[in-house]
């Protein structure tokens, strides 16, 4: 079965855009999505990327562009400007990492969490919002968090990022199968493909 190694971010509005429509994808191809949150911050950092406050007022002007297109592309919900963003990823992080630990659909649940923030304008790093987003996934928050500390989730979040970077991702979502890297929710019909061949 193929294996693609999803790289996001829950601050980002691209990794969500994607999300939904990556599951859909896996499932009709008969493949396995491996869902690894990264700190973008971090791969930024090390990678030559600039967090959105410090882009250019171009740069910014040109994504809240793409936002709107690929909005009513994709013609899903979304909110633009949430209230909430950005927000601390930390806990969010944790449960998706429990909900791998125990084999949890931690890949719906990035995609709640997601609309939470995204589509609901919600605040992902609120514990209600966090366990209503796993409800929703059909998982118990309160059984994740028991299944994974703070601390624990936190370094090996730092290791997955370290990782990540390893291998050559720079943005979010990034996907790869077999080692090929595939940049963006704009790049999924290029994932289909591979996943066709």
């Amino acid at each position: 079965m193929t294996v693609i190694d999803y790289y996001f971010s829950l601050n980002s509005p691209w990794s969500y855009m994607g999300s939904a429509r990556l599951s859909k994808m896996a499932k009709a191809r008969g493949a396995t999505v491996n869902p690894v949150p990264v700190n973008l911050g971090t791969v930024f950092e090390n990678t030559g990327g600039l967090p959105l406050p410090k882009r250019s007022p171009e740069r910014q002007a040109y994504r809240m562009m793409e936002l709107k297109r690929w909005q009513a592309f994709n013609d899903i919900p979304l909110v633009l400007e949430p209230k909430h963003f950005p927000h601390d990823e930390t806990e969010g992080v944790r449960l998706l990492l429990a909900a791998k630990k125990t084999g949890g659909d931690a890949h719906t649940l990035a995609t709640e969490l997601g609309r939470a923030l995204w589509e609901r304008d919600e605040d992902p790093a609120n514990a209600s919002v966090q366990d209503a987003a796993a409800k929703r996934a059909g998982l118990d928050a309160a059984e994740l968090r028991e299944a994974l500390s703070l601390d624990e989730a936190k370094a090996e979040w730092m290791t997955l990022t370290e990782k990540s970077i390893a291998d050559g991702i720079f943005g979010a979502p990034s996907y790869v199968i077999d080692g090929e890297i595939f940049w963006g929710q704009d790049r999924l019909d290029f994932v289909e493909r591979k996943l066709a061949r």
